[in-house]
């Protein structure tokens, strides 16, 4: 499982492994136990949320995951709804506690609108003043690198404007059907790692026929493809699981996706999340 070994490097010289575990809709009773899992399987690079609600369980799964904490990668996410600088200062610390670290490796701002306005109003000052709350942190050195998610170019600007520390990290909804392609393209212009979470399509791209015969063809499974996909597309890659015969089979790339195929993959416009259609990352709104 090579691919569990192999990192990027931010642009502040942190390196990041490719290939991580998404814990979305893990609960935190079971977040533990999924997570020493994964560890223990050989990933290093664990991705949480203050939203998820399971920060605590994963801080648990990570002290207790037999592995020293200076190997392992931890990422949370400041609450979408947290758009002034003493309340993003506050959680900070407070998801510290929950997690039951002295830092963490990896700080995002979840959204650049709160959730119930996904896409919608102006939050320019706050995304700035939930930023400087990260900058600060990170000079503290509570974390060990900071950046954003769901953020489009004109969100990015809005920080890259002021900011005295550039976003290092762009966690975005990326799989084979949504590849936002000029948004990746203008975060690596500006030296911005891009994450994808949901690389998957959340289990709705097991339907495709299209996607199953290219697998076929490459004797892997779909969720192996979609994987691979996002890695070539140059982010790291985030599915989400607690199922450890899934954890296993995920990072067996051990293939490579031909350009042709990839471009195949890279047009493709598959947008169905079933009845995960209700949430705003996948709806838009």
């Amino acid at each position: 499982m090579t691919i569990l070994t192999e990192t990027y490097t931010l642009s502040n010289g942190v390196e990041i492994p490719k290939l991580g575990l998404g814990t979305w809709f893990i609960d935190d009773d079971s977040a533990a136990d999924a997570v020493a899992t994964a560890i223990e399987i050989g990933y290093r690079n664990i991705d949480t949320a203050q939203a998820y609600g399971n920060e605590r369980g994963v801080g648990e799964g990570v002290r207790g995951g037999g592995v020293a904490r200076e190997e392992l990668f931890v990422s949370t996410k400041l609450a979408a709804e947290i758009k002034d600088y003493d309340r993003a200062t506050a959680a900070i610390d407070a998801s510290l506690t929950t997690l039951g670290l002295d830092h963490v490796d990896l700080m995002l701002i979840h959204s650049p609108q709160p959730w119930n306005d996904f896409r919608g109003g102006d939050y320019a000052e706050g995304n700035r003043e939930a930023w400087r709350a990260l900058e600060n942190a990170y000079r503290a050195g509570k974390l060990r690198s900071i950046g954003v998610s769901n953020f489009e170019q004109r969100d990015l600007d809005n920080i890259l404007a002021t900011c005295t520390v550039t976003p290092q990290v762009n966690q975005l909804l990326v799989h084979a059907g949504n590849t936002p392609a000029e948004l990746i393209a203008y975060c690596r212009d500006n030296d911005i790692l891009v994450e994808a979470y949901s690389p998957i399509a959340h289990g709705e791209i097991l339907n495709n026929p299209d996607v199953a015969a290219m697998a076929d063809r490459y004797g892997v499974s779909v969720p192996q493809l979609c994987i691979r996909y996002t890695l070539q597309l140059g982010t790291v890659s985030l599915p989400k699981t607690a199922n450890p015969d899934h954890m296993r089979g995920n990072a067996q790339l051990d293939f490579a996706i031909t350009d042709d195929d990839m471009d195949l993959l890279r047009d493709l416009r598959a947008r169905d999340y079933g009845e995960h259609s209700v949430f705003p990352v996948y709806s838009g709104k």
